[in-house]
Parts: C-alpha cells; structure tokens; sequence
C-alpha cells in the first residue's frame, strides 16, 4: 500500500495570468488554465492532509479498484473535462461530437467542466479515492503529471483493450508509451501541448533565430527574451539545447540547465519568466522570440502575420492531457466507449478543428481538410513525422524530486 505524499511546489506558475486570445481577445481558455495550474501550491480541501489526517491512500491493486459495471443498463457517463475543450456549435448551446455519440450508442453524456485546476481538482476527488469510494465520475482529464501520480496511488483503474480498438490502433506513435504509463494500460491522451519557440518577425529586425541557444545567447536579443514559469518546459527545452534527453536526464543535467539559464538571467537576457501573458509581449513586440505553446500560436499566427514559430533542431517538449477511469466508477465500459469514440477519425478531426491543440489521432488529416485544410496542413495540429521524430517528454519525478526542482526553479524566476 502506498500512502499519499503531498508535492510541496511554490506557486511560481499559479501566478500566470489567465488569458488567451481565441477570436483575437482575451479569454479564459483551456490552455491558460492549465498551464496557470501545473504546479501550483495543493489547493481546495486540505490537498497536505491526507496522510497526517490518517486516512490511507487507497490500496493498489492490479487495474485499480472496480465496482459493479452498470453500463448496460444504465445508458449514461459522466465526463469531467476543463473549459473551452469541447467543440460547441455557433449557438454556443450543442456539442456536436458528443450528441452524435448519443445519437450513435444511446449512451447520455453528463459533460461537465469543473476542472479549472490539476491541484485544485485533485482536491476534490481525493477524500473519496483514498476512502475507496466513487467519485460521482466515469471519465476525467487532467494533465500528465497528475495522471502520473493517480495511477501510482492507485486511484484509477485499468482499461480494457477490447473496448478500445479505435483507440489502440490510432493512437499516434509519439504518446504511445510514456513512462508513467508504458503502453497506455491506464489512460489515452485527449490531446497534446507541444513547446516551442516563436517569434515576432517584425521586433527581430533581421536577427536569425534557430535554437534555445540564440534565445540565451545572441547579444541582438537582450532583454526581448522570454521563457516560462512551468519548470518542466523552460528546463526541458534547454537540456534539449544542451543535447541532454529530458527523458533521461539526472540531478547534475537539471542544475547545469539551471545555471545556464541563470547566467541568461544575471546578464539581462531573458526579459522575464511567464505564463500565458507571453501572448501580449509577442504581440507587441515586447518580446522577440520566446518559448510559446503551439495552441496559442496557432491563435496568435491567424491574427498577426508578424507571429511565428520554429522547432529547433535540438528538438522540442510535448506534454499530454490525458483520459483516466477512477476507481468506482459505475460505468466504466460505456467511458470506454467514449473514450475509443474520439480516436475515430471523424470525431478527432472535429474535435481538432475546434480547440487548434495537437491531436493525438493518426489519420485524422483527411477528415480534418474536409472541415479546415488549414488546420489540416498546420504542423502544430497535425505534427508530420518529420516534427514527430523531433518531440520528447520530460520524465517523471518522485514527490521528492519534484519539490527539490520547483524549489530551485523557482530561485531562478524569482517567484
């Protein structure tokens, strides 16, 4: 049995600001909520009391703890998802892919975006996991980390491949076995967030940007840099840069990272360290270049022609949100079916064209062109195999790694 340790993280990224630009004005989008959430202070409920509380985490046990599967007949799933990540129709008051999986199945989806938070989230459905009850949920999507930790805890329970074939035979290569879930036995990716480098043509004036290194480097470049306050992007890509895999790397690798990006921040290179808001200072050219995530530059490149983005040579980060099964859950099956729904072409591809986020779909380009070629040709929504071969993954941390890392990241920002 494995007790429940809480991640003591600061709140360097709790700070980012909640803002987006879908449509060209600020929103509270799905991409700054995550991103605002990814390693904030444990919040709502007493996330630090599990364990002194006594309660114990719930035991582990092969595929996580089920309960009577009533899916036959009870026609009903509930799916707990963030906002603004579902495709809505013009009238803001039908989800098309969802009411066509009732039409198809029978099966009534009880959607519901109450998660606005990973941390915050956790919170909510810990006190009835570590008590082995249900949690009200079939279906959850939270982001890689956390997945992480629920299936270590043995919260969430496995899956079953026949229920899932769609799913096992689309499942893009690059998410197909990460190694807090080798063989996707437990979860399958709803979509995925890619780490990259953009820039605004205009404020570069000239300047040649290729890599990481030009960011930390290039003297043209000083003070109109920027980078991000979630660790594991802002490091990955420079052990990247330093030609370390992030999926590999050791304590000497991270501080050396570290040190490279202080020394960057000692000599006023880097502008400052932020969330979303690297939106704004792109835009208006505050920023020259920066490290960005690809669901905000496919907004910002349709509203300023001066936006761009590269993948550098070294490679680049792909993190993933990710599709689980809670223990307990009454209609485990009838989630399964919801879950292998989305990894049909059709489905994915109006999906994709909805949220502009990595789809982790193969063959879903055809069916993408007929709704938006070009989303369907957008290598930020569609990585080609080329791009594919460039995307890692930062590995996973114990509790104890975790706290030590955002401790010393959290120095080097300032927060």
């Amino acid at each position: 049995m494995e007790s429940y340790e809480p991640d003591r993280l600061p709140a360097a990224r709790s700070a980012a600001v909640r803002r987006s630009f879908r449509t060209g004005g600020a929103a509270l989008t799905r991409r700054s909520l995550l991103r605002a959430s990814a390693g904030g202070a444990l919040a709502v409920g007493g996330a630090g009391a599990l364990a002194g509380c006594g309660i114990p985490a719930a035991g582990r046990t092969e595929g996580g703890v089920s309960a009577r599967d009533h899916s036959a007949k009870e026609k009903t799933v509930s799916f707990s998802n963030w906002t603004e990540y579902m495709d809505v129709d013009d009238s803001g008051k039908h989800r098309p892919t969802l009411e066509a999986f009732t039409r198809r199945t029978g099966i009534r989806v009880k959607y519901t975006e109450d998660i606005n938070d990973n941390n915050e989230f956790f919170g909510k459905i810990k006190p009835q996991l570590a008590a082995g009850q249900e949690t009200g949920r079939d279906l959850i999507c939270v982001t890689d980390w956390l997945a992480a930790r629920l299936i270590r805890l043995g919260w969430v329970q496995k899956l079953d491949p026949s229920n899932l074939p769609h799913a096992f035979a689309n499942l893009s290569p690059q998410f197909r076995s990460p190694d807090w879930d080798p063989g996707r036995a437990y979860s399958y990716p709803w979509q995925g967030i890619s780490t990259v480098i953009a820039y605004n043509r205009k404020a570069l004036d000239g300047i040649e940007v290729t890599s990481v290194s030009d960011l930390l480097d290039h003297p043209g470049l000083k003070g109109r840099v920027g980078f991000l306050t979630e660790m594991r992007d802002t490091v990955g890509m420079t052990l990247l840069d330093m030609d370390k895999d992030p999926g590999k790397f050791g304590d000497d690798d991270y501080d050396a990272a570290v040190a490279r990006l202080q020394k960057a921040v000692d000599k006023g290179q880097i502008r400052r360290f932020t969330g979303n808001d690297y939106t704004s200072d792109l835009t208006k050219g505050d920023f020259a270049a920066c490290l960005a995530w690809a669901g905000d530059v496919v907004q910002l490149k349709a509203d300023s022609p001066d936006i761009d983005f590269l993948i550098p040579d070294s490679g680049y980060l792909t993190s993933s949100d990710n599709l689980l099964i809670p223990n307990k859950a009454r209609h485990k099956t009838n989630a399964e079916r919801l879950v292998d729904y989305y990894f049909e072409p059709r489905a994915a591809a109006e999906l994709a064209a909805y949220i502009n986020y990595v789809c982790p779909v193969d063959g879903v380009k055809d069916e993408l062109a007929k709704i938006d070629e070009d989303a369907a040709n957008n290598p930020l929504i569609l990585p080609d195999p080329a791009m594919q071969a460039k995307s890692r993954a930062f590995r996973s941390l114990s509790a104890a790694e975790e706290t030590a890392y955002e401790a010393t990241f959290a120095k080097l920002t300032g927060a």
